[in-house]
């Protein structure tokens, strides 16, 4: 039977990071991040034995996507066995409505029981599984919750926004640039962006300074605002539209960080940055190797923003690596993704396909001894 974890009040400690990944360069003016060292003796792994085969798994169950990971520790950090990912758009209508659609719970569930599956046949014993903005929000939030625990035997933990923006940092601050300037992470997701500044020195999970998580992501934005005109003007101002709901949100933070810093760092986690950074490098279908620890110049991710925010839906369908079940929602995407770059001017965006999910895998180690 799979234990299903619940959050630790601590902050879990130094992340490791995917084994066999190496930085290196990447083209089109982009380049991957400096390798992380591999954690000392002093913060090895406990001796080999029957712990040493056990597999974490880490569920997110976001507004948009539903993702599974499951993972063996290794000598420099873990090792994916099996994973999944599939849009299930949790949050559709919940804007309107206030409440998670029967389809959506549906789709879900749908997806969850191939995570169950999963979890069955490879053997998981510690797993944590999570639900984020969606569930907030909905006002049958909890009802669904107990409904997948009847239906799938998998245990979501409605996490707070907080709880969400630690584990997206401790999953994928590995990625951030090396440098001594401070840094801001952020997660663009279906229900909510979180944005989070750190003071990253040394090789243990960054300090967080401050943070602020706003409700939009990519889901409740484009519901928010008619974007799909046919005049090209029209869908342009109702993308100046969507960048003002997003800066108002954001401008609590925006006032509270540091001005003038030299050498600021950036990274964001999100199908968004991936998607775009897909585009920057002109890739014919989504790579994830050419893509996670990616840096690219902001000026880069700006300008294929506005060209994206001024296509017809139909016009971004045909884009490699977005396609129909993203088209509709890259727009807003790049909006958000626009506004972190008005209140935070690095140069280059650090790119990284890893998230909550490794901050949970991460976590579940570190708690079971398996990284100190």
């Amino acid at each position: 039977m799979v234990q299903q974890s619940r959050p630790s009040p601590q902050n879990s400690g130094p992340a490791g990071r995917y084994a066999g990944k190496r930085a290196r360069s990447g083209p089109g003016d982009g380049s991957k991040a400096a390798a992380i060292t591999v954690p000392s003796p002093h913060r090895g792994f406990a001796p080999q034995g029957a712990r040493d085969r056990r597999s974490y798994a880490a569920i997110d169950l976001g507004t948009n996507n539903c993702r599974l990971l499951i993972a063996k520790p290794s000598a420099d950090g873990f090792i994916v066995v099996d994973a999944f990912s599939r849009i299930v758009r949790l949050g559709e209508g919940l804007a309107a409505t206030g409440r998670i659609s029967d389809a959506a719970i549906d789709r879900a569930i749908a997806a969850l029981s191939v995570c169950a599956d999963k979890l069955r046949r490879r053997h998981v014993t510690l797993a944590r599984s999570v639900a984020t903005e969606a569930c907030r929000r909905a006002s049958n939030g909890a009802e669904f919750i107990q409904r997948v625990y009847r239906e799938t035997g998998i245990a979501l933990d409605i996490i707070s926004a907080q709880e969400e923006a630690r584990l997206a940092v401790l999953g994928c601050h590995a990625l951030l640039e090396p440098g001594d300037g401070p840094a801001l992470i952020f997660d663009i997701g279906g229900g909510s962006t979180e944005l989070v500044l750190v003071d990253a020195h040394g090789d243990g999970a960054p300090h967080i300074v401050d943070w602020v998580s706003a409700p939009w992501g990519v889901v409740s934005l484009t519901e928010s605002e008619a974007f799909e005109h046919e005049d090209a003007g029209e869908r342009l101002a109702a993308y100046g539209r969507m960048r003002a709901r997003v800066a108002d949100a954001f401008s609590p933070l925006a006032r509270r960080l540091p001005k003038d810093a030299r050498d600021i760092r950036l990274l964001g986690t999100s199908g968004t940055v991936t998607t775009l950074a897909s585009l920057h490098l002109g890739l014919p279908r989504y790579d994830r190797q050419a893509i996670d620890g990616l840096i690219v110049p902001c000026e880069s991710m700006r300008s294929i923003s506005d060209r994206l925010s001024g296509m017809a839906l139909a016009e971004r369908q045909k884009l490699p690596c977005i396609g129909t079940e993203r088209a509709d929602l890259v727009v807003a995407g790049c909006a958000i993704l626009e506004s972190i770059l008005d209140i935070w001017p690095a140069l280059r965006l650090g790119v990284a396909d890893r998230g909550i999910r490794e901050g949970i895998l991460r976590g579940l180690m570190d708690r079971d001894g398996r990284m100190m």
